[in-house]
């Protein structure tokens, strides 16, 4: 395996603004053939035998904003006879996506859970193009999809940036939309911008689980913290989601756009585990929309991290927008 190379606590200073990011191939946990993507500013590790950006970071950060379920290193998920077949998931953590809605998967694939394999369960295809890197899978064999994810780094920020296509090559019609899942370390807040108008009562929809932990609602943030206890979910139709760590902030956004969203009309979704797995996940959906053979959905994700500056993480996530 090849050793992760080391990373200067400063900005490398080859690096100028505007320039393209780099591309290393590096072992990474126990897996091998992973890729560093840099730009000076950020770094970003694809494990393609896991289908996942795995680890997201400021330069010279040790540790990272992505969650990783460090008792899974260098695994991979099993491999099923039939994807009708229950098989184990192992969850990974870092960042993935799925088909929304979670309620399709049974009328698709003849079962709630596990993922669809495609999605989540088997290896994807990397090769560097343009800049980034493009993950490939094969077509999912219940929904007839396959997925194709651009990961890149902004040139000069600390920003990267993920689209994520859908493409229909066989199969019934589908009726699906894009759904990122980031699975994040403890956060001490999570904050959501809700729109001037929301389309729920309390700026919020309860999808799973008890009521979130901590939650304020002020000049149109929504915050909360982990539930330490319960398993939480909620949805809302804000675009803007923020994680305040102990050391950096990290903003998701998702792209705007009209049309059916899943779960009632949630654009962002959170997702908090109690403990002792103490993750959170931040999620974006796209709109439904029914695929025939040919047809590709799209939906991109920005991802922009800076230092942290305040004690205070209300304060942080206010800047942070």
């Amino acid at each position: 395996m090849v050793s992760r190379p080391e990373i200067s606590a400063a900005p490398d200073s080859s690096f100028h603004e505007g320039s393209p990011a780099s591309i290393t191939r590096i072992g990474w946990h126990g897996w091998p053939d992973c890729l560093l993507i840099q730009n000076g500013h950020v770094e970003a590790v694809i494990v393609p035998s896991i289908a996942r950006v795995m680890q997201l970071r400021l330069s010279g950060d040790s540790e990272g904003v992505f969650w990783e379920n460090r008792t899974l290193d260098g695994q991979l998920h099993p491999k099923a006879a039939h994807h009708s077949l229950v098989d184990q998931w192992l969850n990974f953590g870092g960042d993935k996506c799925w088909p929304a809605p979670q309620a399709s998967w049974t009328l698709q694939q003849g079962r709630y859970w596990p993922p669809p394999v495609a999605f989540d369960r088997q290896p994807m295809e990397a090769i560097e193009a343009e800049g980034g890197i493009v993950l490939t899978s094969s077509i999912d064999p219940a929904f007839g999809i396959q997925i194709v994810r651009k990961v890149e780094l902004v040139p000069g920020q600390p920003v990267m940036r993920v689209r994520t296509e859908f493409d229909k090559l066989a199969g019934s019609p589908v009726k699906v939309g894009v759904w990122t899942i980031t699975e994040m370390r403890e956060p001490e807040r999570i904050a959501i911008l809700l729109p001037a108008e929301s389309k729920f009562a309390n700026g919020y929809v309860r999808l799973m689980g008890a009521e979130p932990a901590d939650l304020m609602i002020k000049g149109g943030l929504l915050s909360l913290a982990r539930h330490h206890r319960e398993v939480v979910k909620i949805g809302t139709d804000g675009t803007s989601m923020i994680w305040v760590g102990r050391s950096c902030v990290v903003r998701i956004d998702a792209e705007q756009g009209t049309g059916e969203f899943p779960d009632g009309g949630c654009v962002t979704q959170v997702y908090t585990n109690p403990d002792p797995m103490n993750y959170v996940e931040l999620e974006t959906n796209g709109p439904l929309v029914t695929m025939n053979i040919g047809d590709r959905i799209e939906r991109t994700t920005i991802y922009t991290i800076t230092p942290r500056t305040t004690a205070d993480p209300q304060s942080e996530a206010i800047k942070a927008l």
